[in-house]
């Protein structure tokens, strides 16, 4: 224990008491003499304590002059001695416990005398708390905690902002917790906790604690690519807060800008294409995160495809095919951008591919191809493509020496022109649009190519195959044969390729004269001392040079001996008539017949008079038909041993629908020869006659799907303006003929002819459409009439005659309306029983019209000389018959309506109306 100096004397004095006695004094007041009592100091009036700590009190009196004092504890242990001194006095009592109450006596003493002193407490402060542990944060509150000061009556208070909070204690053991609210968040408080005793604070003990800021609001995804996401979010209040970002893989702190904007924004990188990623974002204050982060899920943007490229196979006029392999993660799905389509594809195999089409021809169009993950399109893979042109439908000029179009399309750079052996020139297109290319061979072949080309790529736009430049013209003359009965022809060998040259007189069928060496022909079936008009061109494949017309004169020195005899014999043939007119008049007067009879020998070829044809009918029907069995059966072996050599090539074998059905080589059509190929003439048809005409008709079997373009080769080389056909495609679940016609009105190309439907118009019976045939090399058009009856079975007939009857009488009226054409084509499925019974009953009603009389064995006969099994069945051959009677009756009926209405005013007695019915026994 510390003295004061000022007390150190006296307190000598009263040490060196005690010992001397051996006891402590029962009063530490010194003992006054007896003798001479004296009046007694007064006390102070008040001590005040003015300061007060953990160790120590300092005390404060007004001392009286004179006076000194002395300040005793409870237990009677003298403290201070002072001196007298007037004024204030001051004193610190120190090494005291702390949190301690003491009870003092001051006592006044004047020389040898002493007050009966002045009693007061002083209280030390406690101590400070140890230790002040921070046990909780929220936004609003803190929490803390520390343990209990030893000591009865000690209290607590916390002072925060010159604000103070006495905290009350418990009487269970164990430390104190004590919440602070509330507090403004994201903030560093400082506070003070005061140990009291009584009322006496300690020193105080100094605590910083935080409030955790507030949580980040909604966070928005305000951009994404494949190796980042753009966040961003309204700034969270209060100075000095950053924020933390949290995925699965890492903690990334932000501090925001110091700018005055109230949002943040952030990039997160670098990240995985095509991954989704789960994030928190945390506002966070000197280390103290939000209570709450905010929880968002966000994707990056996949990677692009490597590279779409286009399927040069699938592209075409209309539609091109986009294909690319899948990127390696992240793709859920593709967008298409093409020109104005947006297209979504889901395929997500290794290997995708996008048709696109409904497209223009000719057209360039731009494609950004985006991949997919959850909704995010990646940044885009751009490239662009070309849609084809159909060079068929283009305007071809082709002369003998240039071939030349106009695209139309923007989009054609060059094109190009092969003859198979030599490839010419890129040729750019002029100012117009036009292509040109010119100095080409006369007669070859060539492919066109038309291309779109650019920095990068190059496209095929079309192909125009098989263009054949036309051969030029030739330089004929011709010369006398056969005394006038023939004419030669010859001509020079014309410049470039030909492999025919085609012959037209006067008066006969064309021909073709074949080999490119061959140059002369001879013209026979003339008159001597006659002009023909003859016109010739060279051919290479179907492209015909322009045609050289001249006149050529038979032979006329024997005409001359042949007039005078010929004068002579009139004269003689004269008087022969006269002479025997007036002999045997009557032979002049006997009625002219009303049919001429066939040229064929043998009775059941002979003409049967329209008068006598019922009669005859019922005497074949007689006996089940029996008349016509025994005629059919005589045209079994007509024809047979005549050559089909070029039907049994192996390499025309396929091109034949039956082999019992295969044409004779005398009279089967051919066709130009394609590349030196031989057997590329061959056709499955053959000429057929008809009344006063060899060549009348062409009877063929139904196309192929391998031979349409050879039937349509044929139409258009045959010069044909009417097609026959009397079959449908599919009978009784078989295909009886291909289909060669478009099924709509888009044209279609068969070979070097583009078809196209004018018009289609549909009977019970019968359905009759118009062709408009186009050559794609010389841009020629011709007019096909197309007569489709519908109502004939196979092997069978119709289910009645007046239907065909009507039908035969369109095509009739067809074939008369068109001058200078070809012959009309037949065809049903073999082309030989439906196609040989119309042809037959086209032929025989001319017959009755013209003759009034029908050879139908004789026809028939005919027929089969030309193509084998012609009006096939036995059936076919009586119905044929059947549908003669059925002409003949309406005229038959009308002619006997006639006579008896008009019996009156034509016939003036019954002597001339007998001499009528002599003479027309069947009228």
């Amino acid at each position: 224990m510390v003295w004061s100096s000022s007390l150190a004397m006296g307190l000598s004095h009263v040490i060196m008491c005690l010992c001397v006695a051996g006891v402590w004094c029962e009063s530490t007041t010194p003992a006054i003499p007896s003798t001479s009592p004296k009046p007694l100091p007064e006390n102070v009036k008040n001590v005040t304590v003015i300061e007060q700590n953990e160790t120590s009190v300092t005390l404060q009196w007004m001392k009286k002059m004179s006076y000194t004092y002395e300040l005793y504890f409870p237990n009677g242990t003298l403290l201070i001695y002072t001196t007298a001194t007037n004024g204030l006095e001051s004193q610190t009592v120190s090494s005291l416990t702390a949190g301690t109450e003491y009870n003092f006596t001051l006592v006044s003493v004047f020389e040898d005398s002493k007050s009966s002193g002045f009693n007061f407490a002083a209280d030390t402060a406690p101590i400070n708390v140890a230790h002040v542990n921070v046990t909780g944060q929220e936004e609003t509150n803190v929490t803390l905690q520390w343990h209990k000061v030893n000591g009865n009556r000690i209290t607590y208070q916390l002072s925060s902002n010159g604000t103070n909070t006495t905290i009350p204690v418990s009487d269970v053991d164990g430390p104190v917790t004590y919440t602070v609210s509330p507090l403004n968040a994201g903030t560093n408080h400082h506070f003070v906790l005061y140990t009291v005793f009584k009322v006496v604070p300690s020193s105080g003990y100094n605590i910083s604690a935080i409030t955790r800021p507030l949580s980040v609001g909604a966070v928005n995804v305000t951009g994404q690519n494949e190796t980042s996401i753009t966040l961003q979010w309204n700034k969270v209040n209060g100075a000095g807060i950053t924020y933390e970002l949290l995925n699965t893989s890492r903690t990334i702190t932000i501090i925001p800008a110091s700018d005055e904007s109230g949002t943040v924004t952030y990039i997160v990188s670098p990240l995985t294409a095509g991954t989704k990623y789960e994030l928190t974002l945390f506002s966070l204050f000197e280390g103290v995160r939000s209570t709450v982060g905010s929880q968002l899920s966000a994707v990056t943007a996949p990677l692009n495809v490597e590279a779409a490229t286009v399927t040069e196979t699938h592209r075409n006029e209309t539609s091109v095919t986009l294909e690319w392999k899948k990127p390696a993660n992240g793709v859920s799905s593709y967008v298409l951008h093409f020109d104005d389509k947006i297209i979504d594809i889901d395929n997500l195999g290794e290997t995708v591919t996008c048709q696109v089409s409904t497209l223009n021809p000719g057209k360039r169009y731009d494609f950004t191809l985006f991949t997919v993950f959850e909704g995010i399109k990646s940044s885009g893979k751009i490239n662009f493509t070309v849609t084809k042109i159909l060079c068929s439908a283009l305007s071809w000029e082709v002369t003998n020496s240039s071939i030349q179009t106009m695209p139309q399309s923007e989009v054609v750079s060059y094109g190009k022109a092969n003859n198979g052996s030599q490839t010419g020139e890129p040729v750019r297109p002029s100012t117009n649009g036009t292509l040109s290319f010119t100095h080409l061979y006369p007669g070859a072949e060539y492919t066109v190519t038309l291309w779109f080309e650019n920095d990068y790529k190059t496209f095929l736009m079309c192909e125009q195959n098989e263009t054949v430049v036309p051969p030029d013209p030739i330089s004929p003359k011709c010369d006398y044969l056969s005394s006038g009965y023939a004419f030669s022809l010859a001509w020079d060998v014309p410049w470039g390729i030909w492999t025919s040259v085609e012959v037209n007189v006067t008066g006969k069928s064309p021909q073709r004269v074949e080999g490119e060496r061959v140059m002369k022909v001879d013209i026979d079936g003339v008159q001597p001392a006659q002009t023909y008009q003859v016109s010739l061109a060279s051919i290479s494949r179907f492209r015909m040079s322009k045609a050289v017309s001249f006149s050529c004169n038979t032979d006329p020195r024997g005409v001359i001996a042949g007039s005078v005899m010929a004068v002579l014999l009139l004269c003689l043939l004269v008087c022969l008539a006269f002479f025997i007119w007036r002999r045997k008049p009557e032979m002049f007067s006997r009625p002219k017949l009303l049919f001429v009879e066939s040229k064929l020998t043998g009775n059941k070829f002979k003409a049967i008079p329209m008068g006598k044809f019922s009669n005859h009918y019922h005497i074949m029907s007689a006996d089940t038909n029996r008349g016509f069995s025994e005629e059919y059966e005589d045209f079994i072996p007509v024809g047979t041993e005549q050559t089909r050599k070029a039907a049994l090539l192996e390499e025309n074998k396929n091109k034949n629908r039956f082999t019992n059905v295969l044409p004779y080589d005398w009279c089967r059509v051919k066709l130009t020869t394609l590349n030196h190929n031989m057997s590329s003439d061959y056709v499955n048809a053959n000429y057929m006659p008809g009344y006063g005409n060899s060549r009348q008709y062409i009877a063929a079997q139904g196309p192929l799907p391998t031979t349409v373009n050879d039937f349509w080769r044929m139409i258009w080389e045959q010069r044909v303006k009417g097609v026959v056909m009397v079959t449908n495609c599919t009978e009784g679940g078989r295909t009886k003929c291909e289909q060669y016609w478009p099924l709509d009105y888009t044209p279609c190309l068969y070979g070097g002819l583009l078809v196209t439907v004018r018009s289609e118009k549909r009977e019970t019976n019968w359905t009759l459409r118009e062709f408009v045939v186009k050559n794609k090399d010389t841009s020629e058009e011709r007019p096909v009439k197309h007569f489709h009856f519908t109502a004939w079975p196979d092997h069978g007939v119709p289910e009645g005659t007046e239907a065909l009857i009507q039908f035969r009488g369109l095509v009739r009226q067809h074939i008369e309306s068109q001058e200078s054409s070809g012959p009309t084509v037949v065809h049903c499925s073999a082309g030989v029983g439906r196609t040989g019974t119309i042809i037959a009953l086209d032929v025989m009603l001319q017959q009755l019209e013209s003759e009034k009389a029908v050879s139908i064995a004789a026809f028939v006969h005919k027929m089969r000389l030309s193509r084998p099994l012609m009006v096939q069945t036995e059936s076919q051959y009586i119905f044929l018959h059947q549908c003669i009677m059925d002409s003949l009756e309406p005229k038959q009926k009308m002619i006997q309506e006639a006579l008896y209405e008009n019996s009156d005013l034509i016939y003036a007695n019954a002597t001339a109306l007998r001499e009528f019915q002599a003479a027309n026994p069947k009228v």
